[in-house]
């Protein structure tokens, strides 16, 4: 993470002429911390209050801004605000209304008597709910909490956060209505059945963080049981986003996806999913690593999932290791550990080489160091080129889902929305380092929604 992801503030009382010194700056300075502001907060005659607000290299490094602050006579630290926590008090959503509520006759309109009517009219015929609730516009939310990030298995409390901020982001890029939903329970039967009572409030359902193999077979038993469009992000989005990525940076060096002979390592969610959009977008070479080695028909001990994978990847049937497998290889997609190859890795890579190094926090090679040998260079950070990052997919594709009042998602969808996110990136503004749009590019999310609802309809027609 990079050093802006760490921000705290500094209350502080100082005397006039310690305030005047410089010596406040200079020992925050010596911290290693860089100051972005210093507001006085109350001049005083005695002691002049001061806000001092700053960048630090780690959340540790506040202990040592007070320490140096401590350490200056006339200095007195009241406390140190981490801005990052002080942003979650209390959470980051809150419910508002939609309706005015001012007299009698509003009260009447919006709750009892006149809602009696709206109630009536959807037991009557329930498809009316779409239109006459939030159902319309919402989407759950769902975890357990087993696989948070690069957390793991932190529960679903501590998972609330991140939900929260999915659905902040849900109502920022797509103006989807998102719930956190966290469920104390890894069961799947528990997990399926929770999901299933509270369906029928929502639009759709958005799984997140659940660990794998879980993920999957929650994910399949819900689209099978439930009459709206469910959707994994931590899979899909992901693989929407890669897809998209791979488009543009397969058209800046001149190969087609059907050529590309691609290895991958993880064979999580994420990865599993990765594969499986590829193959349908037409790739037809990949070797998927997970854990124990490559994926291959044969392969001792394969699980259900990893059986499948096997009957349509590594057509070779190559047993090595990941160095050996990219010898010649036009595209290294990582969404597994840090530091797992190297720049001579990537050396060995056909020319014009493609490296996605998706692990998060930190890749599966040094962005830096991959970029002297590849033509292009992905990351799923925010402080290089290229970020992969599922904001990209998932507002504009639930956008659409809900829009076009969809029940399911297809690859046709996915795929959809793989390439409207790349066409949103122009002959001309297409680059090394600008193979995907900034998250903030407003252009994205309506371009990926209207994609979608284009999708269902022609599914629609066809069905």
């Amino acid at each position: 993470m990079s050093p802006s992801g760490y921000t705290i503030t500094v209350r502080l009382h100082a005397t006039p002429e310690l305030h005047a010194s410089g010596s406040i700056v200079s020992a925050v300075s010596s911290t290693g911390a860089v100051i972005t502001g210093m507001d006085v907060v109350d001049p005083g005659h005695d002691a002049v209050v001061l806000d001092i607000t700053c960048t630090t290299g780690d959340p540790d490094n506040g202990a040592a801004v007070k320490a140096a602050l401590d350490a200056l006579e006339g200095c007195d630290v009241e406390h140190v605000s981490d801005t990052t926590f002080l942003i979650h008090i209390g959470g980051k959503l809150e419910i508002a209304s939609k309706v005015p509520l001012r007299n009698r006759a509003e009260l009447a309109r919006a709750y009892t008597p006149g809602v009696a009517r709206i109630c009536l009219a959807i037991h009557e015929n329930p498809a009316l709910a779409r239109n006459l609730t939030i159902k319309r516009n919402s989407v759950a939310v769902v975890t357990d909490g087993s696989a948070v990030l690069g957390l793991g298995d932190i529960g679903p409390e501590a998972a609330m956060p991140v939900m929260e901020g999915k659905a902040a982001l849900f109502k920022r890029f797509g103006n989807v209505d998102a719930w956190p939903i966290a469920l104390d329970t890894k069961n799947v039967d528990e997990i399926v059945r929770a999901v299933e009572l509270i369906a029928p409030g929502f639009g759709g359902i958005n799984l997140e963080d659940i660990a794998a193999p879980r993920c999957f077979e929650v994910e399949r038993r819900l689209r099978e049981k439930l009459k709206i469009p469910v959707f994994h992000d931590d899979q899909h989005g992901t693989a929407v986003v890669v897809l998209a990525a791979l488009y543009n940076a397969s058209r800046l060096v001149g190969k087609e996806i059907s050529d590309l002979r691609i290895v991958m390592t993880g064979a999580g969610a994420a990865g599993a999913a990765v594969a499986y959009l590829l193959l349908d977008a037409g790739a037809s070479d990949i070797i998927l690593f997970d854990s124990k080695g490559p994926i291959y028909v044969g392969r001792e001990n394969l699980d259900s999932d990893r059986q499948a994978l096997a009957a349509r990847t590594n057509p070779r049937r190559h047993s090595g290791t990941v160095p050996e497998a990219m010898v010649g290889a036009d595209v290294f997609i990582g969404v597994s550990q840090p530091n797992i190859i190297t720049g001579a890795d990537v050396a060995a890579m056909a020319d014009n080489a493609i490296v996605f190094a998706l692990a998060n926090p930190d890749p599966e090679i040094d962005p830096i160091e991959a970029a002297k040998y590849a033509a292009v260079v992905a990351t799923g950070r925010s402080d290089y080129p290229n970020q992969i990052n599922n904001v990209l997919a998932f507002p504009g594709i639930f956008r659409g889902l809900l829009d076009a009042d969809a029940y399911k998602v297809t690859d046709d969808v996915l795929m959809s929305a793989a390439r409207a996110i790349a066409d949103v990136v122009t002959d001309e503004a297409l680059s090394a380092v600008y193979i995907v749009p900034s998250v903030f590019d407003p252009a994205v999310a309506p371009a990926v929604a209207a994609a979608v609802m284009a999708s269902c309809e022609r599914e629609a027609h066809q069905g």
